[in-house]
């Protein structure tokens, strides 16, 4: 398992974005040389956890919970058949891009040293927007890319560290329970009976899944 690229991205104006001042970052691209990952802070304050990585509107995007954001080559590659169109590391907006790795796969709460110092936890799958769907410039995309169910994955920072293209990824921690990012994914989307399994996730889990889940057991009963 490994780093096949790290993705950056600076602010751009587009006309697919609702962001107020009509910009993004969501357009990553491979970057040379070591990058620097920490904890940027709370969501709604923090952006990225990638230096010379943007964050346009941390209203939804970025934070503690949300720092990093990982989608596998695999998946990829699958959409590059489905679309018929090359697919770049970094395409997705994606800061990491791995190869080996079941990256919707992973349990929440699955730790991953990358490299030789930074330690990175599973919070949650990633939902699409209209951001990413003007983008990709691809009619129906968030539907399309909803019903896939192989969202990739967000990631806090539990050690920082410097990470660069090729670095290995090593899973240090696997949690028992068996709750995937896949799972959390289908549970805030599309099956959202699937909400109270989430809870074996505890604390691990992103806190607003963890809200939603806890508040639809207390409306609906397990």
């Amino acid at each position: 398992m490994e780093l096949l690229s790290v993705n950056v991205g600076r602010a751009k104006n587009v006309p697919y974005t609702n962001h107020p001042e009509g910009v993004t970052g969501i357009d990553k691209r491979p970057t040379d040389g070591a990058v620097r990952v920490t904890a940027p802070g709370p969501k709604g304050v923090g952006a990225s956890g990638l230096a010379g990585d943007t964050v346009c509107d941390t209203r939804h995007h970025g934070g503690d919970d949300q720092a990093v954001y990982a989608m596998a080559r695999e998946d990829l590659d699958g959409w590059e058949r489905e679309l018929g169109r090359p697919l770049p590391n970094g395409a997705f907006g994606e800061n990491l891009t791995t190869t080996g790795l079941d990256v919707s796969g992973a349990r929440i709460g699955e730790r991953w040293r990358v490299g030789p110092d930074l330690v990175l936890e599973v919070t949650c799958g990633r939902i699409p927007c209209r951001t990413f769907q003007g983008h990709l410039g691809e009619e129906r995309w968030v539907r399309r890319f909803t019903d896939k169910g192989a969202p990739g994955a967000y990631l806090r920072v539990i050690e920082p560290g410097e990470i660069r293209t090729g670095d290995l990824v090593d899973m240090v921690h696997r949690p028992d329970h068996e709750v995937t990012v896949a799972l959390q994914f289908r549970a805030v989307t599309t099956e959202r009976e699937l909400l109270p399994r989430l809870l074996a996730a505890g604390e691990e889990l992103h806190p607003e899944s963890l809200a939603a889940a806890r508040k639809y057991v207390e409306t609906y009963g397990t």
